[in-house]
């Protein structure tokens, strides 16, 4: 029986400036066996953005193509484009042996939830209320009503956190990095993903001690 073969599909959501994608790529950096996956869009590509690498930029018929056969683990609509994160990602990470990792907001996650209940869900928090309100306000292009928005919507996403399978807080990089590392290995081998390989060799174990048990004078 080989627990580790088991491959898991984990979201690390949260409040926009968390810090998540920062914590992601460290994660993708140093672990071969996970992926992460690419978000399509709607949206016309930015200076610099390559087709899947950033994200998959598709036209709103082919999203909507998606959408309709059932394609998408979630999606939303967000300033009139859509985004959204698709569910061949995770056949393709589950073939290829690697662990599927998300960048998602709250309100995906929860659709992951919907539709792979057995989805790993990570809550990220930053470290103090004046360190979020700061990397809230840090993008400089946008206007106040933007900002409010965002803000907005990052204290309405704090209110999901009991949601969640976990929550770490993200003050130290190193440490947020290897603690979401160790929640991808624990749940690896928890006993609930593994029970028709736990009776078969557990079965396999008892029979070798019965055996032995009959065959000795003790």
């Amino acid at each position: 029986m080989t627990p580790a073969d088991s491959r898991l599909l984990l979201v690390l959501a949260g409040p926009s400036g968390g810090g998540k994608t920062t914590v992601c790529r460290r994660i993708v950096g140093s672990r071969p066996d996970v992926r992460f996956s690419v978000s399509a869009t709607t949206r016309a590509p930015r200076p610099g953005e390559r087709d899947g690498a950033d994200y998959r930029f598709l036209s709103r018929e082919s999203f909507d193509a998606l959408v309709e056969a059932d394609g998408l683990l979630e999606w939303a609509e967000v300033h009139g484009e859509r985004y959204g994160t698709p569910r061949e990602t995770l056949s393709n990470a589950s073939e290829g042996g690697s662990h599927l990792l998300l960048d998602i907001d709250v309100q995906g996650a929860r659709q992951v939830r919907e539709r792979e209940p057995g989805a790993v869900l990570v809550f990220l928090l930053p470290p103090t209320g004046d360190v979020l309100v700061e990397r809230l306000r840090r993008r400089g292009s946008e206007d106040e009503e933007a900002v409010r928005r965002r803000l907005r919507t990052a204290l309405s996403e704090l209110e999901a956190v009991q949601e969640f399978d976990y929550v770490v807080v993200n003050d130290d990089l190193d440490v947020t990095v290897g603690a979401v590392q160790a929640i991808l290995d624990a749940e690896v081998h928890r006993t609930q993903r593994h029970l028709d390989l736990l009776r078969e060799h557990t079965a396999e174990l008892g029979e070798a001690l019965e055996s032995s048990l009959a065959g000795s004078n003790i």
